[in-house]
Formats: structure tokens, sequence, C-alpha cells
């Protein structure tokens, strides 16, 4: 595109910056339900509690979600995984909240953020799944996680489970001994499905009758955050009247919390199985006794279209992003560049595309891991970028709330905060005792909670591989055109 088309692109017809704003969001989260995440940021005690199948393990799961309900009662919903569940119901939500009616406006894109299904055991249950570190997979036990399935972590968060079956026929659909041992009577014809990158976005598309522009991202941890601000480009350069991005992720599995402690980056205690004391005050962002992560589980999902339009409409307008910015670290497959060099440069591009500087930012949303190598990397970057400036905006962590939402962590941390500022609360990092480095200690970190700061705010997603995003949103409740 030469720059007279770019330029025409970005700015309405009275030569004005095209300004994005958000028209319609929905969330699930281990909160609860979209009426009482406030009081539950405030004061509430979010559901950390000893992961069942990994003793001395923690999760944070959302216990009150019905996926027929969530989905209208979609006959297709089998074939999404928990993750994909989140994400078509906050969709359907976010969708019903910008007055989408029956379907989606002409023209109308979706960008979804995916992340890979772990549980393992809900498709294949005679999988001995083996997360006790003894590895022992050949005993008489069930698996730990025989009772997953697509509608909820374990049979305790009130769904069925898929019981253990006996071995098929190795002939059975011609299928050589390896492949045979994987078939049981149980699988779904269509199982592949739960396992695909591009089946919620699919879903999404089929539900609401989205026929523009389909993308998927898949950067980690990144990928909700990166999301959004994908949906927020294509707004603003006119490729789409309006966007929808979503994301829903869940690793509470058997084979999610496998994965996560042979990396080595989970919380984890020395009684088995942990308290239920240790497992509130296991995520700790930021602070001295961080010792790993604990996963958590959501979605969010977000209807993005230019203010004209929205006043046109006479939309409600929950906020206006401002920036995006995206880098690669290119270093690791794994762990976070200590420097934080490429990550600064999200920061950095995110307010160069918001005409800001850092003295601009209100608050922080930081990425907040609770893990030594991640929390040390972050509070450098935001020292750097703000301390070192003379500025230091309110920072707060809100997976000390929710636990690690993976994939999903960044749209749902953005619907929090914008939920956050409607109720004038800023919420605290809960468990921070003593900052974790020289660096934490400079900033002002959100220890109790505050009034909501007013201005623009600073969202920070950081993914496994080294993948970096940065969003600025405006936070703002009013009735477009008055």
């Amino acid at each position: 595109m030469n720059d007279s088309a770019h330029h025409q692109r970005t700015q309405d017809a009275t030569g004005n910056r095209m300004r994005v704003v958000i028209s319609g969001m929905d969330c699930v989260t281990p909160l609860g339900d979209d009426a009482s995440l406030a009081a539950h940021l405030h004061h509430g005690t979010p559901p950390f509690m000893p992961a069942p199948v990994l003793p001395g393990a923690a999760w944070c799961p959302v216990n009150a979600f019905d996926p027929a309900q969530a989905t209208d009662h979609w006959r297709h919903r089998r074939y999404l995984s928990r993750g994909g569940l989140f994400a078509l119901a906050s969709a359907l939500g976010a969708a019903r909240d910008a007055g989408w009616g029956a379907s989606a406006p002409d023209g109308a894109a979706l960008v979804t953020a995916h992340g890979p299904n772990l549980d393992i055991t809900s498709d294949f249950p005679h999988c001995h799944c083996d997360v006790s570190g003894t590895g022992d997979t050949q005993g008489d036990a069930p698996s730990p996680c025989a009772t997953s399935t697509h509608g909820g972590p374990t049979a305790a968060h009130g769904v069925n489970g898929m019981n253990g079956v006996d071995g098929p026929d190795e002939a059975r659909h011609g299928l050589s001994r390896d492949t045979a041992g994987l078939d049981h009577p149980g699988l779904d014809a269509l199982w592949l499905l739960r396992w695909l990158p591009n089946t919620a976005a699919s879903a999404i598309a089929q539900r609401l009758g989205i026929h523009g522009e389909g993308l998927v991202v898949g950067t980690a941890c990144a990928a909700g955050l990166q999301a959004l601000g994908e949906a927020y480009r294509r707004v603003r350069h006119g490729l789409a009247p309006t966007v929808l991005a979503a994301g829903g992720d869940s690793r509470l599995s058997a084979g999610g919390m496998l994965g996560y402690a042979r990396a080595d980056a989970l919380w984890h205690s020395n009684a088995r199985p942990a308290s239920h004391a240790e497992a509130l005050r296991a995520m700790r962002p930021f602070d001295a006794a961080h010792g790993g992560f604990v996963p958590g589980e959501g979605g969010a999902a977000f209807v993005l279209e230019t203010e004209a339009a929205a006043c046109a409409r006479g939309a409600t307008i929950h906020g206006e992003i401002l920036g995006f910015g995206a880098t690669l670290d290119g270093a690791s497959l794994t762990a976070p560049d200590a420097t934080a060099h490429h990550a600064e440069c999200a920061v950095r591009k995110a307010l160069d595309d918001a005409g800001f500087t850092p003295g601009d930012i209100a608050w922080v949303a930081a990425h907040g891991t609770s893990t030594p190598r991640g929390d040390a990397a972050e509070a450098l970057l935001l020292q750097r970028v703000f301390t070192d400036a003379g500025h230091r905006p309110a920072v707060t962590a809100l997976k000390s709330w929710t636990g690690h939402l993976a994939s999903a962590c960044g749209l749902a941390e953005c619907a929090l905060m914008l939920r956050a500022a409607r109720c004038g609360v800023l919420p605290s990092i809960r468990n921070l005792d003593t900052p974790c480095s020289p660096a934490a200690e400079g900033l002002d970190l959100v220890r109790e909670p505050r009034p909501f700061p007013q201005g623009p705010g600073l969202i920070q997603s950081f993914g496994f591989g080294g993948q970096n995003a940065a969003l600025i949103v405006m936070p703002a409740v009013t009735r477009a055109g008055q």
C-alpha cells in the first residue's frame, strides 16, 4: 500500500485518525459471571484450590459453567475443547452486547486466539497420564483425569465423565497396531476437531454468520492480546467495518498439568496434596516468594468498530483501543529474554502507535505470571519504560485473581480491567508482601484496592517462546452519541 492510500484508510472523512472502540464484550472467568466480576475483584476470594490431578499443585477453575446453556444448546458443542467452549460462549455474549441481532453485520471479520488442547485423557481415557513424577503409567488405577470431559476439568465441576473402555479390535477401520491402540468405541467420529486450531473460529463464524476475513493467532500466552490488537488494526486501517476478537483456554487437565509440571513452570507445595490455604497464597506476582504460576481457565470476546459507526447506531462504548505493538524475542523456545529488550520494544511500539509518551499511561495491567524469571524481566521492562522516565503508573497483576488463562489471558484481563474501571476501583495484586527485585521495588505496585486512575492504561502479555504483545486502552462507559 502506498503512503497516500495508507493515510486515507487510517483517517476518517474529516482527516482525523480513525478511532476504534469496543462496542461489545463478554467474558467467562473463575471470578464468576459479568455481574459479579467487580465485586470479586474488590473483596472476593478467587477459587484457587488444590489440583486433584497433580498432588502438590493448584489450579483456578471456572466452577459454574454449563456448556449447553452457554452455547444456547448448540448441538455441535461436543466438537469443541473446553477452551473452545469458553471462546464460543464469550463470542455469543459479546455479539449480544453489541446488539448484532440474528447475524453479524456485513463485512464483519473474526480474529481468534488459540492455545493447544492438552486434555489428552478426555478423548483417550485409557491412556494413563502420570503426573505424579513416579513414571508409573501402566497401573490399574484410572487416569488422573479419567473423569475429565470437554465440559469441565473434573466430574466434580458438574459434568459427566468418559469411562474407560476395553481396547478395540486392531482390524477396526483397517488401523495399524499402533493407531488401533488409540481407538475405542466412545471416540467421536470427528474427535479431531477438538484438536484443530481453527475449530472455535469456525464455530463462532457459523453461529454468528461472520463471512469476512478470518485469522487464528497462536502466539502462546500473548495470543489473546495479539488477537485484540490485530482486530484493532483491521478496523483502524479500514480492512473491515467491524471485527470480533475472541479466545478461550483451559489447561486444567492431566495432560495440561503434566506439560507445565515437566517444564518446571508450576507452583508446587511440599505437601501432597497442597492445602486449600496454600493454594490461595500460591499465585503471587512480583513477590519475593513467587515460585511458579497457577493455571486458570476462561475466555473473553470483544466487538470492535469505529467510533463513528458506534455513534451512528447508538451503541454502548466500553472503551477505546489507542495503540498496539508486538515483537519476538527470538532467543529461547521457553524462557523469556532476561533483559526484556524486545518486550520493551513492543511496549514502545504501542506507545508510538497511540502517539503517547510513557507519562501518558495512568495504569498498567502487567503479565505477572508469578515466575521468578518472568517477573524479574517484566519489572526491568517497566523500570526502563516508566521509572527511568520519572513516571510511576499504578501496576496491578490480574493473574493473582484468576490464575494464568494461557492464550486467553490478554483478552480476559482487558475485560476485567474495563469492568474494574466502570466500578471505579483498581484491583490489588494478591499475596504481594515483598517485591521480588530492586526494579520491582521502584514500581507503584498496587497492594490495596484504590480508586481507578483516570486515563489510558497499558496491558501486557508475554508468551512461551518470546512472543510479546502490548495494548493501550482507554476505559469508557458511555452511551455513544450522548
